[in-house]
């Protein structure tokens, strides 16, 4: 009895310390990393030789990429979600990319007798009784939850189970809770962005990602709207099961399929160039469904799933696409979404005053100190909420000098818009990795259109280019003008407001 006792003792106090434990490992990795970026920062602004210097940023990346991914496989929970952002081509370093892409699906697996056990708490059956065959090995392990395939009794098709991993919610709130200490202090000295905004938008988001009765919902009701707006959907979207779901376990459709990571390797399998014309005809088919789903979901519905990342996404038979994970979901007030939809026509139109309206609109606070500042934040806002970048752009990065959030300040953003720009930089990341460069605005064009003529907006938008259109052609010629002559244009006389 005295043992047991020393030993409960002994969880107990380990139990009390790992929070501690694991915020001290947090800010010792994420100092290391930051100080050496500075450190070398420093030292390539002493080098003239542009070569020099990518050479040293190159070896800087290098390092910093074995780092991160120690911190983020070793730490897991929340940092395998940042892992997923943070591993795209088109917003980290090369040496990034190549080693965080290997973390999607790969937090540590819960033993399968874990499994059963919370299975038969949660269903209130024995494990023999609900499954006729349960595949021990998980499909996937991600920070959350993992999947298994199994057959349940009297059902003829497979299932795909989910079961949250025990335990983790707790560790997961304090990751974000030191997360948001190192997003005010990079806001403060590095990064011109109101990012305390979006991870308290990223608190919300993991919080509801723990209930996946509210998760079924979603999916259900996603489902609905795609088969009520289209002949042929989009994406497919697997079946709820019913009277399997609990927050802690959901039974859906098991839909067979590659991960779009493994898309070129599947192709070189078949005998397929994976650089060849064929393969970018797919690639092409695949992203243009893609992005059809999200236009409809953010534009028309409001309601739309916000975690395209490729763990989440299966190429079936015929290039059929498949979008999984419902955890998370987003449903954006009217105000934000016809906002939105008239920044999409002002990105798909290059019509930078527009952008500029309608990043006011959307509650976007922005302070300009660039001598162009209307194109610039055009320029930022294609960077952030569409998938094709601007002219001469490659690479975005919060830290490069030639970076818009050296010309622009980002005061405040909503919260509400965080989802929306993280979807954005997910399917811009997948438009890069498959190398088919396409822009969602103007894809949207016609999606944007729709919405704002639904909700009576649309003839403003138009009247205002008018507008500016015929201002500025009256300006032109009354600039050519003897200057005796009154300069009269269409805003002086009051004929927009009839327009």
């Amino acid at each position: 009895m005295p043992t047991l006792g020393l030993r409960e003792f002994r969880e107990k106090f380990a139990a009390q310390l790992a929070p501690c434990h694991r915020s001290l490992q947090f800010w010792v990795r994420a100092v290391d990393v930051y100080t050496t970026y500075k450190v070398c920062q420093f030292r390539a602004g002493l080098v003239k030789d542009a070569e020099k210097r990518e050479a040293m940023w190159e070896r800087q990346h290098e390092l910093a990429a074995v780092k991160m991914y120690s911190l983020c496989s070793e730490l897991g929970g929340l940092f395998l979600k940042a892992a997923q952002i943070l591993g795209k081509p088109d917003l980290a370093p090369a040496a990034w990319v190549k080693r965080l892409v290997t973390l999607c699906d790969k937090a540590p697996a819960t033993p399968i007798s874990v499994i059963q056990k919370i299975l038969e708490e949660e269903l209130g059956q024995n494990f023999s009784d609900i499954f006729e065959q349960f595949d021990a090995e998980p499909l996937g392990s991600a920070s959350i939850a993992q999947v298994h395939r199994a057959k349940l009794r009297g059902l003829k098709t497979d299932v795909a189970i989910k079961v949250q991993h025990p335990g983790v919610q707790h560790l997961m709130m304090i990751d974000i809770h030191n997360l948001q200490a190192f997003a005010l202090f990079l806001q403060k000295t590095d990064i011109n962005f109101d990012l305390f905004s979006l991870t308290k938008e990223v608190e919300k988001q993991v919080a509801y990602e723990f209930d996946f009765l509210r998760e079924a919902a979603a999916m259900e009701k996603i489902n609905k709207f795609f088969h009520d707006n289209n002949k042929k959907v989009p994406v497919l979207v697997p079946r709820v099961i019913p009277g399997m779901v609990t927050r802690k376990v959901f039974a859906m459709e098991f839909i067979d399929g590659i991960p779009i990571m493994n898309l070129g390797d599947e192709m070189a399998k078949r005998g397929i160039d994976p650089g060849g014309k064929f393969a970018a005809l797919a690639k092409q088919k695949i992203l243009k469904s893609l992005t059809l789903a999200y236009g409809q979901m953010i534009l028309k519905n409001g309601f739309f799933h916000a975690d395209p990342h490729p763990g989440n996404i299966l190429i079936c038979k015929g290039s059929e696409v498949a979008l999984l994970d419902y955890g998370q979901v987003k449903d954006l007030p009217d105000s934000l979404r016809l906002g939105y939809a008239k920044l999409v026509l002002a990105m798909a139109d290059s019509d930078p005053l527009m952008a500029k309206l309608s990043v006011e609109e959307l509650g976007i606070k922005t302070l300009s100190t660039h001598a162009d500042g209307d194109q610039e934040l055009l320029t930022l806002a294609r960077k952030m909420f569409d998938t094709k970048f601007p002219p001469g752009v490659t690479m975005i990065s919060p830290f490069s000098e030639d970076s818009s959030l050296n010309k622009i300040t980002v005061q405040r953003f909503p919260e509400e818009l965080f989802s929306v720009l993280r979807t954005m930089q997910l399917l811009r990341g997948l438009s890069v990795g498959m190398r088919i460069y396409c822009s969602c605005a103007e894809q949207w064009r016609p999606i944007a259109e729709e919405v704002l003529y639904k909700a009576g907006r649309l003839k403003e938008y138009v009247a205002f280019n008018i507008c500016i259109l015929f201002n500025t052609n009256a300006n032109h010629e009354a600039e050519s003008k003897p200057e005796s002559e009154p300069q009269l244009t269409l805003l002086d006389t009051g004929k927009a407001s009839n327009l």
